[in-house]
């Protein structure tokens, strides 16, 4: 089914009832095998980016959750490190380290004066 307009007597441009679209579109013949077989490579293509558009909002989608996945796994591993500093810091301050000198039986003391540099001169 064809959709022409065609001109009155009067000259007016008589156009097609939107009742007609309506019907034709409900049996179906609305777009016929006419259309396609003019209009194969705009459909085509159509269709191949309707289907490039949903490829890429998977693939948007899955690279979202991975770096989601990533930032919660950086989070982790920065309150680990701070875990790990803090503890390390505490078995360096000086109570601890002669806690575990006097556990271990090492028998080193703790100097009373601080180290001096020595300064020679060679003239």
């Amino acid at each position: 089914m064809k959709f022409t307009k065609s001109k009155t007597g009067n000259g007016k441009v008589k156009g097609v009832k939107p009742a007609a679209i309506i019907k034709s579109a409900v049996h179906g013949r609305f777009i016929s095998t006419d259309f396609f077989s003019r209009h194969w490579v705009t459909v085509s293509l159509f269709v191949l980016m309707c289907v490039w558009s949903m490829s890429n909002g998977y693939e948007c989608k899955t690279s979202r959750e991975t770096i989601l996945k990533l930032e919660n796994e950086c989070e982790r591993a920065k309150t680990e490190r701070v875990r790990a500093q803090s503890q390390y810091m505490s078995r360096i301050r000086e109570s601890s380290m002669s806690k575990l000198v006097s556990r271990h039986k090492l028998d080193l003391t703790i100097q009373d004066t601080p180290p001096y540099k020595v300064d020679y001169n060679c003239d």
